[in-house]
C-alpha cells in the first residue's frame, strides 16, 4: 500500500479513537494496562524470540554495543515492562482533574479541567520498552497513539504492541487507541511529521539524528530533547565515598541511557583534597576518560578536543575537566549542556542552592545519579520521554504530562452586562 495512504488511514482511525477515549472509564483503563501487562507475561517467550530476530538484524547493521543493548530484551526487561504497565495502570486517572476552580462576581462558576491531548505520535529507534511505555501512558491520559518504532525493534516492538491490543480488546475499548506503524519504510516517518489533521503531538524518542529531523520538519507540534549531555559537579565540599558512587553509577550502569553522565566536572578544591580519585574509578571500570590540563597527568587519561565538551557519547567514554568553584561549573553547563540533567555532589547547603536556582535544565539533582531521570524512578510508572524545552511539558513526561485542559463554565441564566 502508498505510505501516505496507510499513514492517512491509521490517522483517521485514531482521530475516531481519541474520540471514544476521551470519555473512557478510569475503570476500562485500568481493566486494559491490566490484560496488556498479563499477555506480555503469558507471551514473553515469543517476545524474545521476536526481539533475537531484532538483535541479529541489529548486529548486521553495525550497531554499537550501547544500541545493542537498548535493543536486547530479557526476562528481567520484560518483568520491568511488565511492572511499568501496573504501575500506570494504578495511578490515579489524570483525565478529568479539576486544576483550578473560581466564582465570578457576574455568578459565573469556572472551572480548569485536565483534558486529553487527542492523539500522540511517538518516533522512537532501538528500545521495544518504549512500545509499552508510550502506548500505557497515551491509554492512561486518554489519548490515542501512533507508534512509529525503529527498523532495529521491528519484529520487539510488533509483539509488544500485539499484547497491548488484546488489552484494549478485553476491557472492550477501541483496538485502534494504540497502533503500530506496520512498516519499516522512513517514508511514514515523513507522513507523521506532516499529519496536523490527525495528530497533536509528536514525541521522537532516540539519537540526535531522528530527534533533530524531527524538530526541522515537523508540522505538528514536538515534545523532544535533542541530546543528554548531562553533568555531574563534584563541588569542593562533596562526601569523597558518595560522589565515588555516584560518579561511577552515573556514568557506567548503562551508557547507551539519555540520562548516563558525559561530563565529569571536579572543583579543584576537591582535587587538592582526593586527587583524582574519581577518574581513577572510571579509568578502572573501563571507561576512556577525555580530559586536559592537570588531570591530563593522570595515567590512562587521553586527551580532549574543544568538542569533547558538550557531546554525547552514548558509550564507555566521558570527558573530565577541573573547575574553580560552583560558578565555573555552572558557567560550563550553560556554555555546553543541553537542559536535560544535572548532578551536584556536595554537602554544603549553599552551594547546592546556587546550583539549583541559577541552572534551568529540566531536572537537577543533588548528591544523586544522574541515571535517575526516568520517569519510572519519578513515580510516573513509566515515560514517553524527556522533554527540555519550557512550553507544556518538561522533564519526564509521564500521562499527566500528556493532558491539556479546558474550561467548563456555568451561569444560571446569566447574561454578560
Amino acid at each position: 500500500m502508498e505510505i501516505a495512504t496507510l499513514m492517512e488511514g491509521i490517522g483517521a482511525q485514531a482521530r475516531a479513537a481519541a474520540a471514544e477515549l476521551a470519555f473512557a472509564s478510569a475503570e476500562r483503563k485500568h481493566a486494559a494496562l491490566i490484560s496488556a501487562a498479563e499477555a506480555v507475561w503469558a507471551q514473553r517467550q515469543a517476545i524474545l524470540d521476536a526481539n533475537a530476530m531484532d538483535l541479529v538484524y541489529g548486529a548486521d547493521k553495525g550497531l554499537s554495543a550501547a544500541m545493542m543493548d537498548r535493543l536486547m530484551l530479557d526476562t528481567g526487561r520484560l518483568q520491568a515492562i511488565v511492572d511499568g504497565l501496573r504501575a500506570v495502570a494504578e495511578q490515579r486517572d489524570p483525565v478529568g482533574r479539576v486544576l483550578a476552580e473560581w466564582d465570578m462576581p457576574s455568578g459565573l462558576n469556572i472551572r480548569r479541567v485536565a483534558t486529553p491531548l487527542g492523539v500522540v505520535g511517538v518516533i522512537y529507534e532501538s528500545r521495544p520498552n518504549v512500545t509499552a511505555d508510550a502506548g500505557a501512558l497515551c491509554l492512561k491520559a486518554g489519548n490515542a497513539v501512533i507508534l512509529r518504532g525503529g527498523s532495529e525493534s521491528f519484529h520487539s516492538s510488533e509483539a509488544i504492541h500485539a499484547c497491548l491490543v488484546q488489552g484494549l480488546k478485553a476491557a472492550g475499548l477501541p483496538e485502534a487507541a494504540i497502533q503500530l506503524v506496520p512498516v519499516r519504510d522512513r517514508a511514514a516517518v515523513t507522513e507523521m511529521l506532516r499529519m496536523v489533521a490527525h495528530i497533536d503531538v509528536i514525541v521522537p524518542r532516540g539519537g540526535k539524528g531522528l530527534v533533530g529531523l524531527v524538530q526541522a520538519e515537523a508540522r505538528v507540534p514536538v515534545f523532544a530533547h535533542l541530546e543528554g549531555i548531562c553533568h555531574v559537579y563534584a563541588d569542593g565540599d562533596a562526601d569523597l565515598e558518595k560522589a565515588r558512587r555516584v560518579v561511577l553509577n552515573a556514568k557506567t550502569r548503562r551508557t547507551g541511557v539519555c540520562g548516563a553522565a558525559e561530563c565529569l566536572l571536579i572543583d579543584r578544591a576537591f582535587y587538592a583534597q582526593h586527587g583524582g580519585v574519581l577518574v581513577k574509578d572510571l579509568l578502572e571500570a573501563g571507561v576512556e576518560v577525555r580530559t586536559e590540563g592537570e588531570l591530563l597527568k593522570i595515567p590512562g587519561t587521553v586527551a580532549a578536543t574543544s568538542e569533547d565538551f558538550g557531546r554525547e557519547f552514548l558509550d564507555k567514554i566521558i570527558a573530565a575537566k577541573l573547575v574553580d568553584g560552583v560558578d565555573a561549573a555552572i558557567a560550563h553547563i550553560r556554555r555546553h549542556g543541553s537542559s536535560h540533567t544535572e548532578s551536584i555532589l556536595t554537602e554544603n547547603d549553599a552551594s547546592a542552592a546556587r546550583f539549583f536556582e541559577r541552572l534551568d535544565s529540566a531536572i537537577l539533582m543533588r548528591n544523586a545519579s544522574t541515571q535517575f531521570a526516568d520517569g519510572g524512578e519519578f513515580g510516573m510508572g513509566a515515560e514517553i520521554g524527556i522533554a527540555t524545552g519550557k512550553l507544556h511539558a518538561r522533564g519526564p513526561v509521564g500521562a499527566e504530562q500528556l493532558t491539556s485542559f479546558k474550561y467548563l463554565v456555568v451561569g444560571d441564566g446569566t447574561v454578560r452586562a
